[in-house]
């Protein structure tokens, strides 16, 4: 039997699909706790009208029955949540499509400052596993082709009523043994969305690499990396809802596709270079940054070079790199406050006579009004500025970088010039023409980054580029 003190069969009704942003509009919910002595199910049922303090929308009314006028009485969910959290207490907390459910109340009780968690057991995943031949494993199918009673479909404590009707089902015509262990392989594993084959994650490796998530067409919803392909998966379909992400992904992921790496840097290399060439949907941050880019010095007067005007090889002596125009000017903001410069000398000021404005409160030393001479202004501002220096490509050519895998399989060798990647080889031939090929003409603000954090941390493990592969004939 399994080791459940009690059981919860939870079924909400909302104004929505968004966790975050949608809200309950009734709760249903069926306790099931055993009698200490006979072992027989005890069973409490509560439920209630939900006041979600906004318009329900005609679709949602059409379908639940629900109306505004139906809940425009009832109590909010902070005057149920005590009610709510003791009916859960102790409890597995089963449902159907259970991520919604859990999900919901999950960022119901976080709205009010509270935490809430509990073991999650999707029926759907049940009904999978036990059945997987069936032809559907939604509600409506399981009602019919298990003739449960349900007169109350789509109203929160009925659809609750029909879950437990077909969990006590299962263990009427299978043996128990069966059912437990189903329950038990489910309860180890990520709730994965209903559309996904229950083996989708049997094919990642432990391993590092990239994943894509696609839905109906060619191109992917998204693209992510890990050193624990199938871990970071899972995690995307845990049954929290962390983010709106990962619940959009939920709904729209059909098939799953990976590719692995030696390490770390290979998977980090690769992600960004797919995501700027497939143009993933739910990948913002990463996409391709034409605006992105790095600041020079001329005379002691900051110029921003944009990312198609950036030469690899002149790197050296530059600032940055910045997302934008608008980010460097920020941080040169920063900086004068800091060091007392004058916003006027560093561009962020009109020209004009007399004092600038950080001069008239008596934040600048005065380089606008000739009371500090540009020359030791310039150096102040160098000084300042030293941080945010991109320092030499320590090699005189080519660095590579070498990753094994935990297993030893697999070696990868990263290709670097001038803090741009020049791709990665797995044999002799792929090095020697790595290392024939010109840094990349785009400047990837991503991995100079990338490169440059881990070189000022001291985990670029770089090593000169052999004599040999650099002369062999690709």
């Amino acid at each position: 039997m399994l080791p459940f003190p009690a059981f919860a069969f939870v079924d909400l009704e909302t104004t929505g699909t968004r966790a975050q942003a949608d809200r309950i509009t009734e709760i249903g919910i069926v306790r099931v706790e055993r009698e200490a002595d006979s072992g027989a199910p005890r069973v409490t049922e509560w439920a209630s009208l939900v006041d979600p303090e906004v318009a329900l929308p005609p679709a949602i009314q059409a379908l639940t029955g629900i109306t505004d006028a139906m809940v425009a009485g009832a109590p909010t969910f902070p005057a149920v949540a005590s009610r709510v959290a003791s009916m859960l207490d102790g409890c597995l907390f089963v449902a159907h499509n259970a991520r919604f459910d859990y999900g919901f109340l999950k960022h119901a009780f976080a709205r009010l400052g509270h935490s809430f968690s509990a073991r999650v057991l999707c029926t759907v995943r049940l009904s999978r596993r036990l059945d997987p031949d069936a032809p559907g494993h939604g509600l409506d199918a399981l009602i019919a082709r298990h003739a449960l009673a349900a007169p109350d479909r789509h109203r929160a404590l009925g659809d609750a009523r029909a879950i437990w009707a077909f969990v006590q089902k299962l263990y009427r015509d299978r043996p128990q043994e069966e059912v437990d262990a189903a329950v038990r392989r489910i309860l180890k594993m990520p709730s994965l969305p209903p559309q996904l084959p229950p083996d989708a994650l049997d094919a990642l490796p432990e391993a590092p690499g990239v994943y894509l998530f696609y839905g109906d067409n060619a191109l992917p919803l998204y693209i992510g990396k890990s050193v624990d392909l199938r871990q970071r998966v899972a995690a995307h379909f845990s049954q929290d809802w962390r983010s709106e992400t990962d619940l959009r992904l939920s709904r729209e992921i059909r098939r799953i596709e990976h590719e692995r790496t030696a390490g770390e840097i290979g998977a980090l290399l690769r992600e960004s270079e797919l995501i700027k060439s497939r143009m993933p949907a739910h990948n913002r941050a990463l996409r391709r940054k034409a605006e992105a880019g790095v600041m020079e010095l001329v005379d002691g007067i900051a110029r921003y070079v944009v990312a198609e005007d950036v030469d690899h090889a002149l790197l050296c002596g530059s600032h940055g790199p910045f997302p934008s125009r608008t980010a460097m000017r920020a941080t040169l903001r920063k900086l004068a406050a800091a060091h007392r410069l004058c916003p006027r000398r560093l561009g962020l000021e009109r020209g004009g006579e007399g004092p600038c404005f950080a001069r008239q409160l008596r934040h600048c030393e005065g380089c606008c009004i000739g009371e500090e001479p540009v020359e030791a202004h310039d150096t102040r501002l160098a000084v300042a500025l030293a941080p945010l220096a991109i320092p030499p490509w320590p090699l005189a050519g080519i660095g590579l970088l070498r990753e094994r895998s935990a297993d030893g399989e697999r070696i990868d060798v990263q290709a670097f010039r001038n803090w741009s990647w020049l791709g990665t080889a797995r044999d002799d031939g792929e090095l020697a023409r790595l290392c024939e090929t010109p840094p990349r003409a785009e400047f990837d603000i991503d991995i100079t980054r990338l490169l440059l954090r881990r070189y000022a941390a001291g985990a670029l493990p770089l090593v000169a580029a052999p004599r040999a592969a650099i002369d062999s004939p690709s």
